[in-house]
């Protein structure tokens, strides 16, 4: 059991901070609940602790691990892709409903170069945004740095990888 105070990871969600543990009633049944203060976008999330195994709950990666992470995005190399979109949408949707981080910077790594090569759809774009921000979460706790840092920390690892650089049209 975790308690107040402590970084936890909410895999759909990204990281966050227990801000309090508070017992509710919904739907006429009373269940404990993790209060979650996530620090994107000023959010709370309540997680039922009965059910955190359920949904993957878990410490947030040490500073060593979340290196690891970030050498995904320095790598040039990109994980192969389903080209069929709908396949590629329901590979990437289990990816992050895993909350494995270096399958999640592949993800964000993959949709960052196919969105240069050719507009990603609506849907593909809106993955890009959640898979970039499950991640971001997670490094702004364990680093300890601000949103703004961390995204351009990510960008630039990125960008300085050559993988986003287009492919010529033969």
């Amino acid at each position: 059991m975790f308690h107040v105070g402590d970084r936890i990871v909410y895999p759909i969600h990204g990281a966050g901070v227990i801000k309090d543990i508070e017992t509710r009633e919904i739907l006429g049944e009373k269940k404990e609940y993790y209060i979650l203060k996530m620090p994107i976008n000023d959010m709370e999330v309540m997680v039922p602790v009965g059910h955190m195994n359920d949904v993957g709950i878990r410490d947030i990666m040490t500073k060593e691990e979340m290196d690891k992470v970030v050498e995904v995005f320095k790598n040039f190399n990109r994980a192969p892709m389903p080209g069929n979109w709908n396949r590629r949408y329901r590979h990437h949707q289990e990816v992050l409903k895993s909350g494995e981080l270096t399958e999640i910077a592949e993800v964000v790594k993959n949709l960052e170069y196919l969105d240069l090569q050719k507009s990603l759809s609506t849907g593909e774009r809106k993955m890009l945004n959640t898979a970039r921000q499950i991640i971001i979460s997670e490094m702004v706790l364990v680093y300890d740095s601000t949103f703004a840092e961390i995204t351009k920390c990510v960008d630039t690892a990125i960008q300085n990888s050559g993988v986003l650089e287009k492919e010529e049209e033969s």
